[in-house]
């Protein structure tokens, strides 16, 4: 018997019990779409923590009082603060004059304030404070007017980069740039306003005001901390400038060698590596959980399929008397479970791409679906199918055709 006979054979016998057949893809359907939906989730954040957290600059990490590690547990956070110093701007001078294989440094700080134009005011804006250049190594982009000049630095003038939201709340109607604003009462003048950004989790990004890092110090306290980004030659020279860096504040700080840093250096790679421990267990549970509903669904699939047999004892008994080997009926039982378990995974998979898209439109909650894993819901459930029906299949060829004719 051909596979094509055999696929036919399969799909009438789909059609021929539609109720039945449904009902006996329910446990699939939502065992895929379960599956695939948390998937969905948890491939949703690790994108956008890819592209929105751990993006901090082409070749660049950053040197900072407290390193990723420190956040392992409030313990370790504790003992950080303790031991940690705080990093200066005399730390941003010499990485910035380094030279080697480090390209540039600029230095960040923030706060938060109230901004006001007239009698409009704004609450808790977050304030933004940096050098100039780090405008190019953080790709900060100005949807009008400019960024900050190195001479603004210098003389700590009292200039501002605002968020497209701050733009749209104070300067509805009106072009902002020259324009003045007082951040935390004191006068600033509108040099550019930036590119949107969107939102962080139902956060906006937009809502910021930005000051030459000089400025801030000058009002907020010199001796805050600050965090500098650090940017490589090249992609190649990247591990290397990571280690001058760190020699250079150990240096600066007389550490000893068999002393641990007292300061943070964050890489991209750092921040995935902190996602992968926090979420990474969560994943594997989520889906192990999520999967079991997919091996019920199996169950369901054997028990439906050992019905069939029992039904259809005198069509197994007249295919054999026929000249039907055992291959061909273990072959139909086979195909036809497989195709089952199959629809029930497309079926699935459409509903959980419903289901994602739909989350991430009514909620900040970011999903993706890759491909591969479309493939990978599709090839579980045909393989539960398929291995839910070798037991049956094997029942139906096993059956001797002169009972089964004798069979009512």
């Amino acid at each position: 018997m051909s596979f094509l006979e055999v696929f036919r054979l399969a799909i009438d016998s789909m059609r021929g019990h539609k109720l039945r057949s449904f009902l006996t893809l329910l446990g699939v359907i939502f065992g895929v779409a379960t599956v695939v939906v948390v998937v969905s989730l948890i491939e949703g954040f690790n994108a956008y923590v890819d592209e929105k957290i751990a993006n901090i600059g082409t070749n660049a990490f950053s040197v900072q009082k407290f390193s990723i590690d420190d956040f392992a547990s409030v313990e370790s956070l504790n003992t950080a603060r303790r031991r940690n110093k705080d990093v200066r701007i005399d730390d941003l001078k010499a990485l910035k004059e380094h030279g080697g294989n480090i390209k540039d440094a600029g230095g960040k700080a923030g706060t938060i304030a109230d901004v006001k134009l007239g009698s409009e005011e704004l609450l808790n804006v977050r304030v933004n404070a940096t050098s100039p250049n780090i405008a190019e190594i953080e790709n900060i982009e100005a949807r009008r007017g400019r960024y900050f000049f190195e001479a603004e630095e210098e003389n700590r003038k009292y200039v501002t980069f605002i968020g497209s939201e701050v733009e749209e709340k104070l300067f509805p109607d009106e072009d902002p740039i020259g324009q003045y604003i007082k951040i935390d009462n004191r006068r600033f003048r509108v040099v550019g306003v930036g590119k949107e950004l969107g939102s962080t989790f139902g956060q906006s990004r937009d809502m910021y005001v930005s000051m030459p890092l000089s400025t801030f110090l000058s009002i907020y306290g010199m001796r805050r901390t600050i965090s500098i980004s650090v940017t490589s030659e090249s992609p190649e020279t990247y591990d290397a400038a990571i280690e001058e860096a760190r020699t250079l504040m150990r240096v600066r700080r007389k550490l000893e060698p068999s002393e641990k840093d007292n300061f943070g250096i964050v890489t991209p790679g750092a921040i995935n590596q902190l996602r992968d421990n926090i979420f990474g267990t969560i994943q594997i549970a989520a889906i192990g959980v999520t999967s079991i509903s997919l091996v019920v669904g199996g169950i369901v699939i054997m028990n439906i399929m050992l019905v069939t047999v029992t039904e259809r004892r005198k069509e197994i008994g007249l295919r054999k008397s026929v000249g039907a080997k055992q291959r061909d009926i273990v072959r139909q039982f086979l195909v036809e479970s497989t195709l089952l378990a199959l629809a029930g995974g497309s079926i699935g998979v459409l509903i959980a791409y419903s289901i994602a898209k739909l989350i991430a439109v009514a909620s900040p909650i970011p999903t993706s679906l890759p491909i591969v894993w479309v493939t990978i819901a599709l090839l579980a459930s045909s393989s539960v199918g398929l291995v839910s029906g070798v037991y049956p299949a094997w029942r139906a060829a096993r059956l001797d055709p002169i009972e089964a004719l004798r069979s009512e």
